[in-house]
């Protein structure tokens, strides 16, 4: 319910006036409207349990995200948080300790899936971070191609203080997104850095300072998500597989794939758009082929 009624008294916006919250729902998929058209926002609305990963959460997530996978009008996801002051804080733990040890390792495999499933969606995905997210929720944010953090987040892979370690890819993506030596004190140390420090050692693209609303790192991520939305859909999908398979390769390799992935833009009607719009000096209209 805080989640909600914090939600219904932001500023008079289609962003988040256009549809009414389900208290019933872990997560909450927006589709936004009229010159938004073609943002979709995930929000985490579990605000008892901060967010945490519950077996619930897990299968809504599976759900939407194997449902924007095949939406051919989506072009940016946003993945942000309902709950002020919290973006996910990882597992939740009260469940987890129920579970048997077979169930566990069922649970982090799934966690692990969602997590490769949101870096190979087609389309541009972003993490806001207003608020906390330690172990998988910061490992979610990894999973993302862009992360905006408010200068007051909290964030770190703090699995080592419960003597496990992160599980749903945060040894093998922070490392590449920082370098192994600053990951491993990260990981080894279990530390939690604010915004600021974290945009420093390029966790995050772009920290904001918070606002009385606490969703600044959303905003700055719609505002992303408006700055991605007029190019060219096709182009954006191939950018993202050529810069997300060629990073696993050599030089060469990576070379090939961009080559590959060129060649699927140049049979498009929106390549011909815009060339057109180009040489009529006016605004291209993609349609996604």
């Amino acid at each position: 319910m805080f989640a909600l009624r914090h939600f219904q008294k932001l500023p008079k916006n289609p962003v988040y006036t256009h549809r009414k919250i389900s208290q019933t729902s872990d997560l909450v998929t927006q589709n936004l409207p009229n010159s938004d058209e073609g943002i979709t926002v995930f929000g985490f609305n579990r605000p008892q349990q901060k967010n945490s990963f519950g077996t619930k959460l897990v299968r809504e997530l599976q759900n939407a995200i194997q449902k924007i996978h095949f939406d051919t009008t989506a072009r940016v996801l946003i993945v942000r948080s309902l709950v002020p002051g919290v973006f996910c804080a990882g597992a939740d733990l009260k469940e987890r300790l129920s579970m048997p040890q077979e169930q566990v390792a069922q649970f982090v495999s799934n966690l692990r899936s969602i997590m490769d499933q949101i870096q190979n969606l087609p389309i541009p995905v972003i993490a806001a971070l207003d608020g906390v997210a330690v172990g998988g929720g910061l490992e979610l944010s990894l999973a993302c191609d862009i992360r905006v953090a408010a200068n007051d987040a909290k964030m770190g892979l703090v699995e080592s203080k419960l003597a496990i370690i992160p599980g749903a890819g945060g040894t093998q993506r922070l490392p590449r997104l920082v370098g192994p030596s600053i990951a491993k004190e990260l990981i080894f140390t279990a530390r939690v850095i604010n915004g600021d420090h974290a945009y420093k050692l390029g966790v995050v693209n772009h920290v904001v300072p918070q606002n009385t609303n606490s969703d600044a790192a959303y905003l700055k991520s719609l505002e992303l998500a408006r700055e991605i939305l007029p190019n060219g859909p096709v182009a954006i999908r191939m950018a993202k597989k050529a810069i997300n398979r060629g990073l696993e390769a050599d030089l060469s390799t990576g070379l090939a794939i961009e080559e590959a992935c060129y060649a699927q833009v140049i049979p498009t009607k929106d390549r011909l758009e815009g060339l057109q719009a180009f040489n009529d000096k006016r605004k291209p209209n993609y349609i996604g082929q």
